[in-house]
């Protein structure tokens, strides 16, 4: 054991050893990410930067960092070299962009296959796929409407996940009504009795979008500043890289560091009811 041990040291302080062990840990264990965008604000701000969990849903197929090129063969045909279930609802998820493979994108999972989904401005409904009884089971009764003979939840998750919010000030409605004029919305709209209709629509009053197999709907924490799922659609298990770990730097557009997250876990940030 003795001798195994020194050969490692030894070979670990060499620069083919440094160069392995690194990539080994990219391609399986931990990856950096920075948050570009404010669309996971306030659970994760621009400047956050963060390890992402590479094992937390298998193991995807490894890729050289920044060129974004497989290593490896896509063996089972799912991007990953070990599978399992994927996300879980209301998990923070690393994926790629399912229009730009080598981009990175961190969002919410909102629903996983055969969930529904229906929006209307600050109304995120979810008809989850296992039926009434477990929505009423598991969710309040002032969460939940019929809707078309089924039982919705609205906004499950914004009490849970303190980060969640809407803006007040941006009319989400209508900027996907041009989003859908101009053939970029993922939803299709649709006219739904049980819900008020918007001003200035007579034809629909809602956008709805049922999750495929093998797919999860991701959307923004900062709902109305968010380019998410409801635009470009839901994401294969392919593209699913990991879950946002811990974050080990962060900084402010002024480049001051922001002290009170360097070090903390992301699902500790995203329960603290004092950072928002």
């Amino acid at each position: 054991m003795k001798n195994f041990i020194h050969r490692f040291y030894h070979f670990s302080n060499s620069w083919t050893g440094t160069i392995i062990i690194v990539l080994f840990v990219i391609f399986f264990v931990a990856q950096a990410f920075v948050i570009p965008s404010g669309s996971m604000k306030k659970t994760l701000l621009i400047g956050d930067h963060l390890f992402v969990k590479k094992f937390s849903y298998g193991l995807p197929t490894p890729h050289l960092p920044w060129l974004e090129i497989p290593v490896l063969p896509d063996f089972n045909g799912d991007g990953h070299l070990i599978s399992s279930e994927g996300p879980k609802r209301g998990d923070i998820v690393v994926f790629r962009y399912p229009k730009d493979p080598k981009v990175h994108y961190v969002k919410r999972c909102v629903a996983r296959e055969d969930d529904e989904i229906l929006f209307q401005d600050k109304n995120l409904y979810v008809h989850f796929s296992e039926g009434d009884d477990y929505i009423k089971t598991h969710y309040p009764a002032d969460k939940i409407k019929t809707i078309a003979g089924k039982l919705w939840v609205n906004n499950p998750y914004k009490e849970q996940f303190h980060g969640i919010h809407y803006d007040d000030g941006v009319d989400l409605f209508a900027q996907m009504v041009l989003h859908l004029k101009a053939n970029q919305l993922a939803m299709k709209p649709a006219l739904v009795a049980e819900l008020p209709m918007v001003a200035g629509y007579s034809n629909f009053n809602a956008f709805y979008a049922k999750v495929e197999k093998g797919h999860y709907y991701m959307v923004g924490d900062n709902r109305d500043h968010s380019n998410d799922s409801r635009f470009w659609g839901s994401v294969p298990y392919s593209l699913i890289v990991g879950k946002p770990w811990f974050v080990y730097f962060s900084w402010d557009d002024d480049y001051k560091i922001r002290w009170n997250r360097i070090g903390r876990s992301v699902d500790s940030l995203q329960f603290d009811e004092t950072l928002f």
